[in-house]
């Protein structure tokens, strides 16, 4: 809950104003994991509350830890599953948050997309994945990069922003926080309005035609619309704007789409992130070799691109970019 949900919450059960304030105070600064743990409260109060409420803390279902130290935990909501991937790296450590149980998207990449959608993830239980787990503590950067679409669960997401971000809660720095989309423009205005956290756009073509058949979204919101939106706001301060691209082995990384990037992101202060692409069964795409991954990165950067390739981590476990799906660890828990 935001402070203002709880300060209606202590309203509502007669309880002085201050009570909120400790209530956030224990629940995001201290870690309590039940009632009875906040200590400055009276024990007719604490009752009181724990009548109508709870911390709503969920340890993992699950975990599994890849040779390359990346750790990908599954929690469970009501009878599915979602996943979270844990990522140290040197003096890092980022979490990869899923925001949706499956996804809508249907990104011819992606294996959340073929489970489908089920359910958005509630404030509490995309907070949960960053507070229950043991590295809690080590997080240096969290990302909205798991399973889900979060412009399309756009209310829950800036909620949790909200509460990472402000002095109530765990008044992390935006710097630390990227949010992730395929281009839903009206969750993107709000997002960019809203919200002060870094911005990751899922590109992988300029293209409109090619994009449309990988990714279904193209149809709705098309990718020169999204770029429009981004470029109203301000992104050359402390605000960063990055486009993810991953790399398909002579489908988008010929010489007219480094062209054509170049022109689409003319103007605006950004980085391309390539990606390796990890095959998925039933899918006719073939990842880029390392040799055809540094080619093209060459490629943008004569164009005049801030290009990177983003190295791939935890694929041994299906924790990389596109390998989350919470219906195949589900087979395998039974």
């Amino acid at each position: 809950m935001t402070i203002d949900e709880l300060r209606n919450v202590v309203a509502d059960l007669a309880m002085p104003k201050f009570t909120a304030t400790q209530i956030a105070d224990w629940m995001y600064k201290k870690g309590a994991e039940d009632i009875e743990q906040i200590t400055n409260l009276s024990a007719k109060n604490k009752a009181l509350l724990s009548e109508h409420y709870e911390i709503g803390r969920r340890a993992p279902f699950s975990s599994v830890t890849s040779s390359d130290g990346t750790k990908k935990y599954l929690f469970q909501i009501g009878e599915k599953y979602i996943e979270t991937v844990y990522i140290p790296d040197k003096d890092r450590a980022t979490l990869c948050v899923s925001c949706q149980v499956g996804c809508k998207m249907n990104c011819k990449f992606c294996m959340t997309g073929k489970q489908g959608f089920t359910q958005h993830l509630t404030t509490n239980e995309i907070l949960n994945q960053i507070q229950s787990i043991p590295e809690f503590e080590t997080l240096t950067n969290v990302v909205y990069m798991g399973m889900g679409e979060p412009m399309d669960n756009v209310d829950n997401i800036l909620k949790s922003l909200e509460i990472l971000t402000s002095n109530y809660g765990y008044a992390w720095s935006p710097k630390r926080i990227t949010v992730s989309t395929v281009g839903l423009i009206p969750g993107l205005q709000r997002f960019l309005k809203e919200s002060k956290c870094h911005l990751a756009v899922s590109l992988h073509n300029p293209f409109s035609e090619e994009r449309l058949a990988m990714m279904p979204v193209e149809k709705a919101f098309k990718l020169e619309k999204v770029i429009e939106e981004i470029k109203k706001y301000d992104f050359t301060g402390q605000r960063r704007v990055s486009f993810e691209y991953t790399v398909f082995k002579g489908n988008n990384n010929l010489p007219r789409h480094a062209k054509m990037l170049a022109t689409l992101l003319q103007g605006l202060e950004c980085r391309i992130n390539l990606i390796r692409f990890h095959t998925i069964p039933n899918v006719d795409l073939e990842g880029a070799s390392d040799a055809e991954m540094l080619a093209f990165e060459s490629l943008l950067k004569k164009n005049g691109l801030n290009a990177t390739i983003r190295k791939s981590r935890g694929e041994d476990i299906f924790a990389a970019c596109g390998l989350l799906s919470s219906e195949r660890n589900k087979k395998n828990q039974e």
